[in-house]
């Protein structure tokens, strides 16, 4: 077991759905139960598996929950192409979020890699 909060895959991935809520809150009121609520519990759910994969014993599970937090973070990544496509954010906006998705996808790819590798 390891603290989640040293991680800095699980840092960057909190500070992104800070970021996400921040956004959603200015999605139309219809989308509450929509992709309002889509995008903030894909989002969530990338630290979230994070934090608990770290509360696992082994590096199995841990990788596991790892496999989880990816799946969450291109989910993710497609509710952001959806709110750019229903103008719900801007291009620009779109541009940098893509960029942040994309980098803690890496960041959790390359910590997926050195778990498998660390036998």
């Amino acid at each position: 077991m390891q603290d989640f909060k040293k991680l800095k895959v699980w840092d960057k991935a909190h500070c992104f759905v800070r970021t996400l809520y921040g956004v959603t809150t200015k999605f139309p009121k219809e989308e509450i139960y929509g992709l309002t609520s889509q995008l903030r519990r894909s989002g969530v759910s990338i630290p979230a598996n994070i934090a608990e994969g770290c509360g696992k014993g082994g590096k199995k599970e841990f990788s596991r929950y790892l496999t989880i937090a990816f799946g969450s973070a291109c989910e993710t990544e497609y509710y952001l192409i959806l709110a750019c496509d229903l103008a719900y954010i801007s291009h620009e906006a779109y541009v940098e979020y893509e960029k942040d998705i994309q980098e803690i996808k890496k960041m959790l790819a390359a910590l997926l890699s050195k778990l498998t590798t660390d036998n």
